[in-house]
């Protein structure tokens, strides 16, 4: 999926005549702390509600300060994953989209980035979550992939992370079955830790959720 696919069509973008003012309360609609700054298509850049607030006079016009804005901005075929990664790296709640001639095409949100991360990890199918712990050089996709599969299981989806100045890697699995007896004894014979395990709805309802949290401080939405 790529950015031209993830656009908002509820988003506005602000005119430099627009006043703070104006911009605070689509911010307060939208649930959002940033919006675009855009004249004839030209993205001028994103303006955030403490930009707003410095100036001091949110009933005046944007265009009457002199205001020193941030222009992220990701391209029209660029892949979700680079986007997400555009809005971690600056904790943006919207990412602007330019086409190949840099016109602006409109705004990424990431409430809807996190919607369809959702989706593409099959977090809504039915089945189990094991999460893994083990050590990076140890790590081989292959082998997790066959003991899995060797107890008639399927893996939905999967996603790796790594904490900070940790050589552990924590695997994330999301399979077809709630019965993960068989799995579970299957790699603790091949010594591998698993770290937690969930299987009832409503644990699952859980375990996203705090997911989902880490992933929402870590934006700063």
């Amino acid at each position: 999926m790529v950015a031209k696919d993830l656009i908002s069509e509820v988003i506005p973008s602000l005119k430099t005549s627009d006043l703070g003012q104006t911009a605070l309360n689509w911010m307060e609609i939208f649930r959002i702390s940033h919006l675009p700054i855009v004249n004839n298509q030209e993205f001028l850049g994103l303006i955030s509600d403490a930009d707003i607030y410095d100036m001091n006079q949110p009933d005046e016009p944007i265009g009457n300060h002199a205001l020193t804005l941030l222009k992220p901005f990701v391209t029209s075929e660029q892949h979700m994953f680079e986007v997400i990664g555009l809005a971690a790296r600056l904790k943006l709640s919207v990412i602007p989209v330019l086409d190949s001639n840099q016109l602006y095409k409109g705004v990424i949100t990431t409430n809807d980035l996190i919607r369809h991360i959702a989706e593409m990890s099959s977090m809504e199918q039915p089945g189990a979550i094991i999460v893994l712990e083990i050590i990076e050089r140890d790590y081989t996709l292959s082998q997790i992939a066959q003991i899995i599969e060797s107890n008639n299981i399927k893996v939905l989806s999967m996603y790796v992370t790594s904490p900070p100045d940790s050589t552990k890697l924590e695997i994330t699995l999301k399979l077809n079955s709630n019965d993960l007896s068989s799995v579970i004894r299957t790699f603790e014979r091949y010594n591998y830790e698993v770290r937690t395990w969930v299987a009832s709805s409503d644990s699952i309802d859980q375990f996203y959720q705090e997911r989902f949290d880490l992933l929402m401080k870590y934006l700063n939405i």
